[in-house]
């Protein structure tokens, strides 16, 4: 996401038995990288949201089966960051690009072939690159006279 870029969130906290339910939608911008061609992308990511935080006076009681990990009411307030961080982050692009058929680039020169759809360099193939090696010198010693099977009569 951009440096200060709002967020939007459409929450619904519904107070239940063990705490403070938490639900609904966070949509914020990203920005990035094209994972192709190396070009600036950006868009909106929507991810949805639902997290318990739980009273501390429940999450105290010997009885009740708590976790480490759980979230807890604090001071009558809940701290919505890392649950939508997560969400966020869960929800962005893995392989980000600029468009659905980016044709990225060369990885030998590094161009971009959606500036140069016929862009191509001429090599071999580094397993074929000793018969090609035997290839030049069979040429090199037939010379420019090169005698072929001849028919006879």
């Amino acid at each position: 996401m951009p440096e200060r870029a709002d967020v939007e969130l459409n929450l619904r906290l519904d107070a239940v038995m063990e705490g403070v339910l938490v639900s609904g939608t966070v949509r914020a911008r990203f920005e990035g990288e094209c994972v192709r061609c190396l070009d600036s992308i950006g868009g909106e990511v929507v991810a949805e949201i639902q997290e318990l935080y739980v009273y501390p006076e429940r999450a105290d009681d010997p009885d009740t089966e708590t976790d480490d990990d759980e979230m807890r009411v604090e001071d009558d307030m809940v701290d919505l960051e890392q649950p939508i961080r997560d969400a966020v982050v869960l929800a962005l692009p893995q392989s980000p690009t600029c468009r659905p058929d980016c044709p990225g680039l060369c990885p030998v020169c590094g161009a971009r072939f959606a500036d140069d759809p016929d862009h191509a360099h001429e090599s071999t193939d580094p397993r074929w690159a000793a018969l090609a090696g035997l290839l030049a010198d069979e040429t090199k010693e037939s010379g420019s006279t090169r005698a072929g099977p001849t028919e006879e009569n």
